[in-house]
């Protein structure tokens, strides 16, 4: 397959085949969809996150199953599926207190005794994620992957890997909005938009928004916000547009 390969830092990805294993007993393989460009790819780009090298990185994408491995039982080949960002191994004692963030993944990996899911000959391939989704196909836990349906394009799908439930879940899960609240959001970028979206499924009252650009001021209105606040002219009062307007 063909992948976008970081192979060192501040330096151009390069278009290179690579070769891709057999799915593992629980392990699927994706022909990628789209696959998002989020900003956490670009800092391992320029080095201010670490990663081993040659490495695939995306990390938010979509796409159909091509394969499953013998124990799969979740999806099957035809499946429209997403990617999670956050693998987890489902039995460790984070998953089973209900914090599968903090999952140890020790089921999610391969080890060291076993062949890498992606190489270039000799030469093991890091995926980002465990899914490095800059690339044709992907060789993924089933754990990683959500079923949806197949009536919407992968370009929409894929945001919701990372930005969408990012957004949404610091405003549902984390801050825990509720009916009635008023919430500021500062910064309109894809995670900030789709907090503005979760702020309004969450039935706050009043939503300000806050960025520099007017095209993403627009989209926040767009995305439920009913103040919005252009930073580059001073966060005064004159400066807000309640619903849209200037006040």
């Amino acid at each position: 397959m063909k992948a976008a390969v970081l192979g060192q830092v501040d330096a151009l990805l390069d278009i290179e085949e690579e070769n891709v294993d057999n799915p593992g007993p629980r392990e699927v393989l994706i022909q990628t969809g789209a696959s998002g460009v989020c900003h956490s790819d670009l800092h391992f780009v320029e080095g201010k996150y670490s990663i081993t090298m040659p490495a695939i990185l995306g990390h938010e994408a979509a796409g159909s199953v091509l394969k499953v491995g013998t124990q799969v039982t979740y999806v099957r080949p035809g499946d429209t599926v997403i990617t999670c960002l956050s693998v987890f191994c489902g039995h460790c004692e984070f998953c089973l207190r209900g914090q599968p963030v903090l999952c140890t993944r020790t089921d999610v990996v391969r080890h060291r005794n076993e062949p890498p899911r992606l190489s270039q000959g000799d030469t093991p391939i890091t995926q980002f994620a465990q899914l490095g989704s800059f690339a044709e196909q992907m060789l993924v836990h089933e754990n990683a992957l959500v079923k949806v349906r197949d009536d919407v394009p992968f370009d929409r799908l894929a945001l919701i890997g990372c930005g969408a439930t990012t957004g949404l879940g610091a405003a549902l899960n984390t801050a825990k909005i509720e009916p009635g609240s008023t919430v500021a959001v500062l910064g309109c970028g894809g995670v900030g938009l789709n907090c503005i979206q979760g702020a309004a499924l969450g039935g706050a009252l009043r939503i300000i928004a806050v960025d520099t650009g007017e095209t993403k001021l627009t989209m926040a209105r767009d995305f439920g916000a009913t103040d919005v606040v252009d930073a580059s002219r001073g966060c005064s009062a004159k400066n807000t547009r309640p619903h849209g307007r200037w006040s």
